[in-house]
């Protein structure tokens, strides 16, 4: 694991030092969250092809069963809400967690159960063709909830971030919360994505090009294998050695992918005009990203987005425009910008 995390640190550096077209960027971005939502999704048995989530993420209509159309959907609002929590700097509490949940699992449990703990007792169940329903798991008494994931939380307080490498902390909350199943249904879906929340926060976002869900979904009964902590709560297994192992070689893989496809692109060849023009800052790459996202944007929006004044917003667009990135449409307070 050692090994691995090196090697991860050290893609790290190329990754975030290489310069990318914005172009090539959004869409690598924009695949990312794809194929975070599908495999994510796909895992917990959603039937939606990545063809179909990229029309969802456009607002297009598409025609599928709404349980799948309302999970996708959910999730890719929960991957926003993330955003917006590493952007805003604020720290995991049970409330973010309760969100989140109550995010992936609007319109698909009973209010009284989105986004809130479990009120009674919670069993994994296996289920084969011709056969009675097998109980592989049994989590926590619901009365022990509360307080297992307040310890939880306590856990990831801000004082672990010296302490123990950020991979090894999400890896671990991912496997806390399956071990917890603090919720009626959502499970996975919530610890996958606070795991990524956990990753963004501590640094490791990779430029959010990542999808560590295309891995658990490449072969799901070896994640369930790996994720496995014994038959019931009480009597769980407390070696996180093999889950780990599993999480770390795994998240390594999707980053070599991610530093090939990078190296690739960085090094297609450009004119010198070009290349000493074409690359933004942060603050314009996340202009981009929001207009990415709602296909539309105001000055206004950019003051609120960076938080800075609005001549400065001004400016930003206006290069943006010049560079041929962005395009403004309608004139005076109506006015906005849209990709090119």
């Amino acid at each position: 694991m050692v090994n691995w995390l090196t090697a991860i640190a050290e893609a790290k550096v190329i990754i975030d030092r290489a310069k990318l077209l914005p172009q090539h960027e959004l869409k690598l971005r924009r695949r990312a969250l794809v194929r975070m939502t599908h495999s994510s999704t796909a895992i917990e048995g959603n039937m939606l092809t990545t063809r179909q989530i990229e029309d969802l993420l456009v607002n297009k209509k598409i025609d599928a069963p709404r349980r799948d159309i309302f999970e996708v959907q959910n999730y890719l609002k929960a991957l926003k809400y993330i955003q917006q929590v590493v952007e805003k700097k604020i720290s995991i509490t049970e409330k973010i967690i309760l969100k989140i949940h109550q995010l992936v699992t609007a319109d698909t449990l009973p209010e009284e159960q989105s986004g809130h703990y479990r009120q009674g007792p919670i069993y994994v169940v296996r289920r084969r063709y011709g056969q009675p329903q097998e109980i592989v798991y049994t989590g926590p008494a619901a009365k022990k909830v509360p307080g297992l994931m307040k310890d939880l939380v306590t856990w990831l307080s801000p004082g672990t971030e010296n302490e123990i490498h950020p991979i090894i902390v999400a890896g671990i909350v991912h496997q806390e919360i399956a071990a917890i199943h603090p919720f009626a249904d959502g499970n996975g879906r919530t610890a996958r994505a606070l795991a990524t929340l956990i990753l963004y926060k501590r640094g490791y976002d990779f430029r959010r090009l990542f999808a560590l869900e295309d891995y658990y979904n490449q072969d799901r009964p070896k994640y369930y294998a790996a994720i496995n902590i014994g038959k019931n709560y009480e009597e769980r297994k407390v070696d996180f050695t093999p889950w780990l192992e599993y999480f770390v070689k795994g998240f390594k893989q999707e980053i070599d992918e991610i530093r090939e496809k990078i190296i690739s692109l960085s090094l297609k060849k450009m004119n010198d005009e070009i290349q000493s023009k074409i690359y933004l800052d942060k603050d314009q790459m996340q202009i981009l990203d929001f207009l990415d996202q709602v296909g539309k944007i105001t000055v206004q929006d950019v003051v609120n987005i960076l938080r800075c004044p609005k001549r400065t917003a001004q400016s930003y667009l206006q290069k943006l425009k010049k560079l041929g990135i962005i395009k403004q449409v309608g004139k005076g307070p109506a006015s906005g910008y849209m990709l090119m």
